[in-house]
């Protein structure tokens, strides 16, 4: 017996070295840490139970039945995050540059299936050179099973792919699926094709960085919904994100406790908007006031910032929080903040999140560039993910409310359950001077009289009173008090039950 226990023991320390020391120096010398060091800072102390650590690939071809390592380049198994489950793989580059195998994928598949079946959050930590190219069709229908339980998984558990080293090819489309894509800068990124490729085929000499970088997809494509400056820093914000999410759309979002008085009134709010309504300010001061403790995990912060989304906590709840963003854009809706903003809420009605709605918007954006781009396909799609959400709904306007984006940002006719507004609201089909040149046209080349008319046009409509005489909104509010009652409403909606038609599923406009 003492010389299996030995030998037990000794093959697991072969399977804990992966490709060996030096490519663990090599792996450290680029400032990245290894697949096993990630689990162990991502999980709870000494929580992590491996599975299938001395799984080895299959293949004889090309010499290799002479390079297996036990595990085959993924660790996989299931841990905790503050005392919660989740499931997790890490893909060890010093093992054949963490290259995808049929039975690198087939671990991937067995912690996927036993994570829609329990209902506990999957994490990928990806650091991949992509299909093992030795294997053939074989690798790549390794990659199809994963895209496959991605797809049964969304909506039913949280997945999280953490970008923590390349991954190209067909590789990106398993993160893509996800909920959300972390990435670090200066050492991970993502492509369907690489930069030598791309040189060949359009003569673009682009580096990986400007190609793939993290900055890049977190600013520009919008791919990654956040980028970190090292391994250790996204570890440590992904422990924070999971603080806020359910385990599964089974299960209520964790409620922490709050010291943070309810009925805490705000000056701040009372002063934020500026007596010009051309002049922008900060809508994140405003979340920040609402929220526990004013802690905001945000989402996307540097792509489309013309929208603000991301988790907060009210009375110790976790909301998902919506908001124009005035400094930006002025707040406008455009291509991509309707998109941003569309899959932010989507997300939130999957896993019973209530939503908590900032509204100071004076329309979609204009131009050429959007419509060529299609805002109307993509406004849609904010519209519709509104429409279609069942959470609560809690919206509050505090200043510009113009056009159909008044109707998109979770209004009263999209099954908004509390709509507020403050005084300062300005609720219309436009703006007062735009309304004013429309309707006395007769009139726009005498200065005073359209200032008259634009003044008369502000006085009847570009204000919350006709909206609440019509009964669009609930209340209009002292900004002050904002946190009060957006918790109380929370509390009211909190048994709200309602349910969409019977269906296979939605046509949601692509």
């Amino acid at each position: 017996m003492t010389d299996i226990l030995a030998e037990l023991e000794a093959k697991r320390a072969q399977a804990r070295l992966g490709g060996g020391q030096r490519r663990i120096d090599t792996q450290h010398g680029k400032g990245k840490l290894t697949a096993r060091e990630r689990i162990t800072l991502l999980l709870d102390d000494a929580s992590f139970e491996e599975w299938d650590m001395f799984v080895e690939h299959r293949c004889h071809d090309f010499g290799m039945e002479d390079q297996k390592v036990p595990g085959d380049g993924v660790v996989t198994g299931y841990g905790t995050i503050a005392g919660r489950p989740v499931f997790v793989y890490s893909q060890d580059f010093t093992v054949l540059g963490g290259s995808l195998s049929e039975t690198h994928a087939a671990k991937i598949c067995k912690i996927m299936d036993q994570a829609i079946k329990t209902g506990i959050p999957l994490i990928g930590l990806n650091d991949s050179g992509g299909a093992r190219i030795q294997e053939g069709v074989a690798s790549l229908g390794g990659y199809a099973e994963v895209f496959q339980r991605n797809v049964l998984a969304s909506g039913v558990v949280p997945q999280i792919s953490l970008i923590m080293g390349p991954c190209a090819g067909g590789a990106v489309y398993s993160p893509a699926i996800t909920d959300f894509i972390f990435m670090v800068e200066g050492s991970s990124y993502m492509f369907v094709t690489g930069p030598d490729v791309v040189k060949t085929v359009t003569h673009e000499d682009l580096t990986a960085e400007e190609l793939g970088g993290a900055k890049m997809h977190s600013r520009t494509s919008g791919v990654a919904h956040g980028a970190f400056e090292n391994d250790v820093e996204m570890l440590m914000r992904t422990r924070a994100l999971m603080s806020y999410l359910p385990l599964s759309n089974r299960e209520p979002a964790p409620v922490v406790p709050c010291h943070d008085p309810i009925d805490r009134p705000s000056s701040v709010l009372d002063a934020i908007i500026p007596d010009n309504a051309n002049m922008p300010y900060d809508m994140r001061r405003v979340v920040l006031e609402i929220v526990d403790n004013g802690e905001f995990f945000e989402i996307h912060e540097n792509f489309a910032s013309n929208i603000i989304v991301g988790f907060g906590r009210i009375d110790g709840c976790t909301v998902g929080i919506v908001g124009n963003q005035p400094m930006v854009l002025a707040g406008c809706l455009d291509i991509n903040a309707s998109r941003k903003a569309a899959r932010f809420v989507r997300f939130c009605d999957a896993f019973n999140i209530p939503l908590v709605t900032l509204v100071d918007v004076p329309g979609f954006m204009p131009g050429l560039a959007q419509e060529t781009g299609g805002i109307i396909s993509n406004g849609a799609k904010l519209l519709f993910a509104y429409a279609e959400a069942t959470v609560p709904k809690v919206t509050l306007i505090t200043r510009k409310a113009y056009g159909g984006a008044y109707d998109v940002m979770a209004s009263k006719h999209l099954r908004g359950d509390v709509n507020y507004a403050w005084p300062s609201a300005e609720i219309a089909v436009m703006g007062p001077e735009g309304a004013a040149r429309i309707i006395f046209r007769e009139d726009a080349a005498d200065l005073e009289k359209l200032a008259a008319k634009t003044d008369e046009y502000r006085e009847k409509f570009a204000n919350p009173f006709v909206a609440a005489g019509r009964g669009y909104l609930d209340d209009i509010i002292m900004p002050r008090n904002s946190r009060r009652r957006i918790s109380r409403a929370l509390s009211m909606l909190a048994d709200k039950q309602l349910e969409n038609p019977p269906r296979k599923h939605d046509n949601l406009p692509l």
